[in-house]
């Protein structure tokens, strides 16, 4: 009448239990493993960069800070007279430095690759190039009129054709070439009415096309081939620019640091200012590892054309008949450029692409190793 159970069938129960419970804890470990490598781990980060900001939600952030920070620049420089450049802009570098050492210490800042897949003399040259590219832009400013400081930003578009094709042997196609050229064209005839320049101000816009270029290529290619995000990429090279921005501001800036009215409301404004930098940094990042280095550059020049083009119609300034069918013409050539790049292209791996597949396969698909990425490649 009672079943009662033997020491044999008491282990196979306690087996099955501990069968049951390893099961259990092994598609725990494979849940948190799963988990970790989509949100911490330099690949995972990277997908959700790519699914997050794509190349329109990327161009149109960087756009809309970038217009955001000309005024808010705009009022630093006259409003609240401060009249140091190099220092403004290593208080922006500061308060981006700050703002992502928070993100880290509450584990929000995406990982890094490992030290394996980047060389730090690549790092150092990326913080090094920043400092130069970002501190000449701002003297240049000082010194020069919008006017010329375009025409220099003109120099930056052929300089990156042949920079990519010295480097990476990366062919640009005629009709790319084209419109490119239009838009170059569009620029100068826009800009050509406010030319006003100084000799030492001339001579810091020519220095700063070189890096500015370089800056650009690198933030492009590490995020596309080598897995960083933005933020990872300005977390490992903001204490380098922080160097070498420190080192060149007792040479680019004038004297006077100290007698400079620090009130609560210039603060306010500079600080209002450096958290805009930071975001002008940010979605330039995103913007420049969604697309390329060129595009970058030809939406700076898209934001010149609507910038004048709206003082035009929104505030009646009167740039001239010239300068508006030069900016129509570069708008023109931009909107071809945007066509030709959104294009179907059969037989090309995309950047989107090469980030999923490993890099073996990469490789293989473009006819050499991932250290071999210098064979020639039409854009």
């Amino acid at each position: 009448m009672f079943n009662f159970l033997t020491r044999k069938d008491v282990r196979k129960i306690l087996k099955r239990k501990d069968s049951d419970a390893g099961e259990k804890g092994r598609a725990l470990e494979e849940l948190r493993a799963s988990l970790f490598n989509e949100f911490r781990s330099s690949e995972g980060a990277k997908r959700q960069q790519q699914r997050i900001c794509g190349p329109i939600s990327a161009l149109s952030f960087n756009f809309l800070v970038a217009v955001g920070i000309i005024f808010m620049n705009k009022m630093v420089l006259q409003t609240v007279k401060f009249k140091f450049p190099i220092l403004l802009t290593l208080i922006h570098y500061l308060v981006s430095w700050f703002l992502m050492a928070v993100l880290k210490a509450f584990s929000i800042l995406p990982s890094s690759p490992s030290s394996k897949s980047t060389r730090m003399s690549t790092l150092f040259t990326l913080g090094f190039v920043m400092s130069l590219s970002t501190g000449f832009a701002n003297v240049s400013l000082k010194y020069n009129s919008i006017g010329f400081y375009q025409m220099a930003k003109i120099a930056v578009t052929p300089s990156i054709v042949l920079a990519e094709f010295v480097l990476y042997r990366k062919k640009v196609s005629l009709p790319k070439a084209i419109a490119l050229t239009v838009v170059s064209i569009g620029v100068a005839v826009a800009t050509v009415t406010d030319l006003q320049f100084h000799f030492f101000g001339a001579c810091v816009a020519l220095a700063w096309i070189v890096p500015s270029a370089v800056n650009k290529i690198l933030w492009s290619r590490l995020q596309q081939q080598e897995n960083w995000t933005a933020l990872s990429l300005m977390w490992k090279t903001t204490p380098i620019t922080l160097i070498f921005l420190a080192a060149m501001m007792p040479c680019l800036d004038p004297p006077g640091v100290l007698s400079f009215d620090w009130n609560f409301g210039n603060t306010l404004v500079i600080f209002g200012s450096a958290i805009l930098g930071f975001l002008l940094q940010w979605s330039g990042a995103l913007a420049l590892g969604a697309t390329s280095a060129i595009s970058h550059v030809v939406l700076g020049q898209f934001k010149t054309c609507v910038i004048l083009l709206g003082n035009y119609y929104l505030f009646g300034s009167n740039p001239g008949a010239i300068s508006i069918f030069g900016a129509f013409t570069a708008i023109a050539g931009m909107s071809v450029y945007t066509y030709l790049n959104m294009r179907p292209q059969p037989n090309k791996v995309t950047p989107w692409q090469a980030s999923t597949f490993p890099k073996s396969k990469l490789g293989k698909e473009n006819g050499g190793t991932h250290d071999e990425h210098y064979g020639a490649e039409s854009v």
